[in-house]
């Protein structure tokens, strides 16, 4: 990588060359937002969350949830769903097939991510058979 403080954007070949020791983990998020207020939304909450459930169960869902406003107040619609896919393409082809998207409810943005750093911790109690994500 170059040192140059006039740069906008790098190459993806020249941060994953910076990182090779790191992760590397590609996944897609998809940034979800109403495109006609809150209440179609809300009509397709149930069919919308049937449809994140079963990517959890096919492994496709890494993550999801809704976002709430920079003040911490409330919820306007907006979501954010991180998936695996083999490419963005093949994210955008799961997201439109999202009941909240077919149905017009909201509309959506790829981004492909990198994880580079993190961690996960899980805490298993054998003895309550309970565990806790820290």
């Amino acid at each position: 990588m170059t040192g140059n403080g006039d740069l906008t954007a790098l190459p993806v070949p020249d941060v994953m060359e910076a990182s090779r020791e790191m992760l590397q983990k590609q996944l897609y998020a998809i940034f979800t937002e109403p495109a006609n207020g809150i209440g179609p939304v809300l009509e397709q909450m149930a069919d919308h969350l049937a449809f994140q459930v079963q990517l959890e169960k096919d492994g496709i869902m890494y993550a999801a949830g809704p976002m709430w406003t920079d003040d911490e107040e409330r919820w306007e619609g907006e979501g954010l769903v991180v998936v695996r896919a083999a490419s963005r393409a093949e994210a955008i082809a799961i997201a439109e097939r999202d009941p909240m998207h077919r149905s017009g409810a909201r509309t959506f943005r790829v981004r492909p991510w990198m994880i580079n750093e993190g961690s996960v911790t899980v805490r298993l109690d054998y003895s309550s058979q309970t565990f806790e994500l820290l």
